[in-house]
C-alpha cells in the first residue's frame, strides 16, 4: 500500500470533540474508493517505470503526494509541526514509510508483474505482527495470532513456489517487494514509540513526513538517474495519479475513515488491494498467474486477518 503513518501518531486533545459534520459520502463507499485507489497503485507504479527510473517513479510520486497534502492544510488551516525533535523523528519515519519503500517496490516492478507486488503488501501485517512481539510489549502474543503468523508465511511460500524450488521466480524482484513490505511495520513502530502524543495533528505529521521524504528524493534522484531524452506522457501521467490518488487524496480518506469507523474497519482496506491490484495488472497489463498465485495471496490474507484478531478485554 502506499499508506503512510499509522492512525495513531496523535491523540485527539482532552476535553470535549468538537462535533464534526457529517461526512457527505457513506463510508462505505470511500472505503471502496480507498481500496480501489491503493489496489491500482501497483499497476501504476508498473506503467511509471515504463518511461522513468525508479527513484524518478518515487520523487514525482512523493511530490504529488505532498502537494495535495499542503493544499489540504491550507483548507483546513493547519500548520507543519514544530520543534527540532519532531522534524528529526519525522525524517526517520519519511524514510521508512515513504522513501524506501515506495522506492523499492518501483524497483521491484522492473522485473516483476504488479500482481505479484500487490501480493506482498499484504505480508505487510505479518511483518508487523512478528516485530510486534519483540518491540511493542503490551502486544501480547496470541495463540489464534500465532497461528495466523504462521499461516500467512505459509501462503508467502505457496506464492512463490517453494515446492518447485522457486522456479521461475524473479528472487531479486520479490526480495525486493517484501522487504518494502516489512518498511511499513518497521516505520508504523517507530512512529508509535517517538511521535505519539506528540500534541500534533495526523495531517500536519504526515505533511511534514511527506515532505521530508520528497526532500530525501530530491537528493538521491541526481545522484543516481540522468534526466529522460523525452518526457513520455503516459507514465508521467501515471506517476502523477499515483502520487495525487494513491498517496495524498487516499491518506485523507483513510483519516476520515479510521475517525468513523475505527482503526480496525478501516485497516480492513489491506485484504482487498491484493485483489483488486492482481485484477487490474491481469486486465489491464495482460499479466498472468498461475495457479498457486491467487491460493497463496487467500491464504496470506487469511493468516494476516488472525494475526489482527485481539483478544477481549474483561468485561
Amino acid at each position: 500500500m502506499s499508506s503512510v503513518t499509522a492512525t495513531t501518531t496523535a491523540p485527539a486533545p482532552a476535553g470535549p470533540a468538537p462535533e464534526r459534520p457529517r461526512p457527505r459520502l457513506d463510508w462505505r463507499l470511500r472505503f471502496g474508493a480507498l481500496s480501489l485507489i491503493w489496489g491500482f497503485s501497483f499497476l501504476l507504479i508498473k506503467v511509471g517505470t515504463q518511461g522513468y527510473a525508479p527513484f524518478q517513479v518515487t520523487f514525482g510520486r512523493l511530490a504529488f503526494g505532498t502537494a495535495v497534502l499542503a493544499v489540504a492544510m491550507a483548507v483546513r488551516r493547519e500548520g507543519l509541526p514544530r520543534g527540532a525533535r519532531t522534524w528529526g523523528h519525522l525524517a526517520v519515519a519519511g524514510f521508512l514509510l515513504n522513501a524506501l519503500p515506495f522506492s523499492l517496490f518501483a524497483f521491484a516492478e522492473l522485473t516483476i508483474p504488479s500482481t505479484l507486488a500487490g501480493i506482498c503488501n499484504a505480508t505487510s501485517p505479518l511483518w508487523g505482527m512478528a516485530l510486534s512481539l519483540v518491540a511493542l510489549s503490551e502486544d501480547r502474543p496470541t495463540r489464534v495470532r500465532v497461528a495466523g503468523l504462521g499461516l500467512g508465511f505459509l501462503g508467502v511460500l505457496t506464492v512463490l513456489g517453494a515446492w518447485q524450488g522457486f522456479e521461475g521466480l524473479d528472487a531479486r524482484g520479490t526480495t525486493l517487494a517484501l522487504l518494502a513490505s516489512l518498511s511499513y511495520p518497521v516505520g508504523w513502530i517507530y512512529v508509535r514509540r517517538t511521535l505519539a502524543g506528540s500534541g500534533h495533528s495526523n495531517l500536519s505529521l504526515t505533511g511534514g513526513q511527506l515532505l521530508l521524504a520528497t526532500v530525501q528524493l530530491a537528493v538521491v534522484t541526481p545522484l543516481f538517474t540522468t534526466l529522460p531524452a523525452r518526457f513520455a506522457v503516459g507514465p508521467l501521467l501515471a506517476i502523477a495519479a499515483l502520487g495525487m490518488l494513491g498517496t495524498g487524496l487516499a491518506v485523507l480518506i483513510q483519516y476520515g475513515l479510521v475517525a468513523e469507523v475505527g482503526p480496525t474497519t478501516g485497516q480492513m482496506v489491506t485484504y482487498f488491494v491484493p485483489v483488486i491490484a492482481a485484477a487490474a495488472g491481469i486486465a489491464i497489463l495482460g499479466e498472468t498467474l498461475t495457479w498457486s498465485t491467487p491460493i497463496g495471496a487467500a491464504i496470506v490474507l487469511a493468516g494476516a486477518a488472525l494475526t489482527q484478531v485481539r483478544p477481549r478485554k474483561p468485561a
